[in-house]
């Protein structure tokens, strides 16, 4: 119930409403109904095989009467102080002092990545300590899987001269792009729905935060994309898998510096040997 509650505010719902073997999510803006239908069938399928009960065939949909839903889902979505360095805020958020917090500037309810989500958050306070450890200089990263983009944003804001921002979903690099643009970091990041396996130069940081599924099935491109003494950030992981990717990973070059494991989700950090 948890996963499939955090996944569905992550995606964009105001509202989720947890009954007895189910739960109820609200969306505001039944126009993406199709799209927003499809992410969540893909998300039950991945975690389908460690929680059988949970199927397909059990997912309703239905479009409720209009009560002005754009206006009151609004109050649901709040700034986020993400580990030391971040503030994650919708654009029309009234914002606390910000000190030496990066503000985020994040539209709700488009793409995955809000900031609200254990796996985001997992992610950000990893790019964090890489971000510190390699002592701020500049360097190159790759986000695999954008979403909203948040991740690849916040590589530029802690040092990052230029970031690769793969995703195979037009709505999702539209998103992104205009997240770029609002936090005024579009000249650094390259959005492109490139396959991942086509890439051939490396990176110093690549973050994937995605299943535990579709990691494994990148295992191998993922990996080459990571320079000589550079770090992987892995999320999207739910915790029964985060130990057959730590020991995948480690028998391929990589060593675990850190992780993280909030509710149900685990963040894995390896730096190459």
């Amino acid at each position: 119930m948890d996963a499939v509650s955090n996944f569905l505010i992550e995606r964009g719902s105001p509202g989720v409403v947890i009954k007895k073997n189910q739960v109820q999510a609200y969306f505001a803006c039944p126009e993406d109904s199709a799209l927003i239908r499809r992410d969540v069938q893909r998300f039950l399928r991945g975690i389908r095989g460690m929680y059988p009960h949970i199927g397909e065939d059990q997912l309703q949909w239905r479009i409720l009467k209009d009560r002005n839903w754009n206006s009151a889902w609004r109050r649901f979505f709040s700034p986020q102080k993400v580990g030391q360095e971040f503030l994650v805020a919708p654009p029309w958020a009234k914002l606390p002092p910000l000190g030496r917090r990066h503000l985020i500037s994040i539209e709700p309810g488009m793409a995955f990545g809000t900031g609200t989500h254990a796996t985001t958050r997992g992610c950000l306070e990893f790019v964090e300590r890489v971000s510190r450890s390699h002592g701020r200089k500049q360097f190159a990263a790759l986000d695999v899987g954008t979403g909203s983009g948040i991740l690849a944003i916040a590589l530029v804001l802690l040092g990052a001269g230029k970031v690769w921002a793969l995703d195979s979903d037009p709505v999702a690099l539209k998103v992104a792009e205009k997240n770029f643009r609002c936090n005024a970091v579009q000249n650094s990041i390259h959005a492109t729905a490139q396959p991942l396996n086509r890439l051939r130069r490396t990176f110093t940081v690549v973050v994937a935060n995605l299943t535990a599924e579709t990691i494994l099935a990148l295992a191998d491109p993922l990996a080459k994309r990571v320079a000589p003494k550079g770090y992987l950030i892995l999320s999207g992981i739910l915790r029964p898998k985060a130990e057959q990717l730590f020991q995948h990973f480690c028998s391929s070059g990589f060593r675990l510096i850190k992780l993280k494991t909030e509710k149900e989700w685990t963040t894995l950090l390896l730096k190459r040997k």
